[in-house]
């Protein structure tokens, strides 16, 4: 440890103050006391320094040692993320578990990758060939679902002088020298970045592709694009986590960063242990063998909540630039601006709307902006994606509030969660007429190529007649549903298929937990196709009461539940099958 070091003037909870830290800079890294908690300097006044410390204070007083480390907050990136379960800033749990039991003791350490597990090692590149960073130099597989590629590090350029044979190495091993400008430098397989700092890209892309989540409402109605950002807002008991895990478990990604940030422990234990167990649907195998938790619960301290966001993003960040599409799932990000609004009162700082910073809005902008689909650094120039979704936890379901505000000014796409739908037991409970996705025109044209031309057209029907709907039931309450002319009671008849056969979505039903696009837009078309022979029909004089009781209709309501491989055959049976039953009434009719 070195000798030169501050000390400390006051401790107001996770916040401590010390003197004669001239020489630190912002967010640099200190160790606290001779217990060595971890902690970092978010304001500097001359040699004064307020640090907010990641561990809890008790017991610290004024005249204790704050010993500088010159560096700032960073994370250790490479193989053996996968898999890995961190605290908010990158200690491994199970390690720390080992060797200090259930409790976590304060100042104890752990390095965030395994120093002695030995990888096998592959090299790609060519010996003598200028490499810049995030160029490739090889890669070991991870995990069965993940290919780790070895990267330059960003800002690292030279002629690649030597590297190593396939085989097994450390981590921290040096497999390949460089020589650049500043002469020969050696490369290992671990890199660390500072967390607060978005790693670099080429360019940012346009995002004009989906990401495909499986999930009827959201990929119909409110879909995200690859390199998106989207928040789901919603009060206690709506599905928040519900849908976050059903986007980990579908979504169109290749790596998952799991953030619980500040959750209840009993959620983030349900996500510690459903995962291992969940079989990935992409690969077979284990969903962990794709993903990365980090698991920062309410009764950590309350500092430690804000940095787990920024670690989660780096680590996203990272597995991009190898060309991967990553989904980070934030839960929640009102409890990292908890932890905001906390650290800003105890700084003394002039407080904004409910007490929240000033500067929520820019702190929150910050994590969303590091999303993205980026053209990444590196001569082969891949191309990878971040796409963040962020849960928001308003009190009482309130989102007039400063964080969902505040939130819904940056994002894109806002799933709001309904607690009317949630307890009328409709999952999930994303209310239709408050969501939007502001991507739904710039991702029509690739629905429209690639899974129907009429994609657009049948979405825009659908959404008419939920919006009708919610009209005439205000009708319907005040005057009865005897006051509706046949047309608008097969609307509501037709909005009601739509929402229960449709946008109802059984997340532990082993068919329905999943609808591919073409098979979305097959029940899509068959419930408006009801809708159109219908009034066809109602226009012949075919009676209302006969129409709505068809025995087609439960088929209809079940065709959700059919095999992907069985979706095509069964839309022509069914449609064919409505077409003679309507035809029927109006025949029957006629001819009376």
């Amino acid at each position: 440890m070195t000798q030169n070091h501050g000390t400390i003037v006051k401790v107001a909870g996770p916040l401590i103050t010390a003197d004669g830290m001239g020489g630190v800079q912002m967010y640099d890294v200190v160790h606290v006391s001779e217990k060595e908690l971890i902690g970092e300097v978010i304001e500097l006044r001359g040699d004064r320094a307020s640090i907010q410390v990641y561990e809890e204070t008790g017991g610290i007083g004024p005249g204790e040692p704050v010993y500088p480390t010159g560096a700032p907050l960073s994370v250790e990136l490479g193989p053996g993320l996968i898999e890995s379960i961190y605290d908010g800033i990158q200690r491994p749990l199970n390690v720390l578990f080992e060797s200090a039991g259930s409790r976590i003791t304060r100042g104890i350490a752990a390095p965030a990758l395994d120093p002695e597990k030995v990888w096998n090692f592959q090299p790609t590149a060519e010996v003598g060939k200028k490499l810049v960073g995030g160029d490739v130099l090889g890669f070991v597989q991870e995990t069965g679902a993940v290919k780790h590629y070895i990267m330059v590090p960003p800002g690292k350029t030279g002629v690649l002088k030597r590297l190593v044979p396939e085989g097994l190495y450390k981590i921290h091993d040096a497999i390949a020298v460089i020589e650049g400008e500043k002469g020969e430098e050696e490369l290992t397989m671990a890199q660390k970045w500072p967390v607060r700092k978005g790693r670099p890209y080429q360019e940012k892309l346009p995002p004009n592709e989906p990401m495909i989540t499986g999930q009827r409402v959201i990929d119909t109605f409110f879909p995200i694009a690859k390199g998106g950002v989207a928040a789901v807002p919603g009060p206690f008991g709506s599905g928040k986590t519900v849908v976050q895990h059903q986007l980990a478990k579908w979504a169109d990604a290749d790596i998952i960063v799991y953030v619980g940030c500040g959750e209840r422990g009993n959620e983030m234990t349900d996500v510690l242990t459903e995962f291992p167990e969940l079989v990935d649907p992409r690969t077979g195998l284990s969903l962990m063998k794709r993903t990365v938790l980090i698991a920062n619960t309410s009764d950590m301290p309350v500092a430690a909540r804000e940095a787990s966001i920024y670690t989660g993003i780096t680590i996203a960040e990272y597995y991009r630039d190898m060309g991967y599409k990553v989904a980070i799932m934030a839960d929640s990000t009102s409890r990292w601006a908890e932890a905001l609004r906390e650290m800003s009162g105890r700084l003394e700082e002039m407080p904004g709307e409910e007490g929240y910073p000033a500067y929520l809005s820019s702190r929150l902008a910050e994590f969303y902006e590091r999303a993205g689909q980026v053209l990444t650094i590196g001569s082969e120039g891949r191309k990878g994606a971040i796409s963040a979704i962020g849960a928001v936890s308003p009190p009482g379901g309130d989102i007039s509030e400063p964080v969902s505000q505040a939130t819904l000014r940056i994002v894109k796409v806002f799933w709001g969660l309904s607690a009317k739908l949630a307890y009328a037991r409709h999952f999930p409970a994303i209310d239709w007429l408050s969501s939007y996705s502001l991507y739904t025109d710039r991702l029509e044209p690739w629905f429209d190529s690639n899974i129907a031309e009429d994609w657009g057209e049948c979405v825009t029907r659908a959404m008419t007649l939920l919006q009708e709907e919610a009209e005439l039931s205000e009708i319907v309450s005040l005057v009865g549903i005897d006051a509706l002319s046949k047309r608008d009671r097969l609307k509501l008849e037709t909005a009601r298929s739509i929402r229960e056969d449709y946008l109802h979505q059984n997340a532990f039903d082993a068919t329905d937990t999943y609808t591919s696009p073409d098979k979305q837009h097959a029940l899509l078309k068959l419930l408006l196709e009801f809708y159109d022979r219908g009034s066809a029909a109602l226009e012949a004089g075919a009676p209302f009461e006969k129409l709505a009781a068809m025995p087609v209709r439960e088929k209809l309501g079940r065709f959700k539940y059919c095999q992907e491989k069985d979706h095509k055959q069964l839309a022509r049976e069914l449609s064919a099958e409505l077409a003679n039953e309507v035809r029927k009434l109006t025949e029957g009719n006629e001819n009376a």
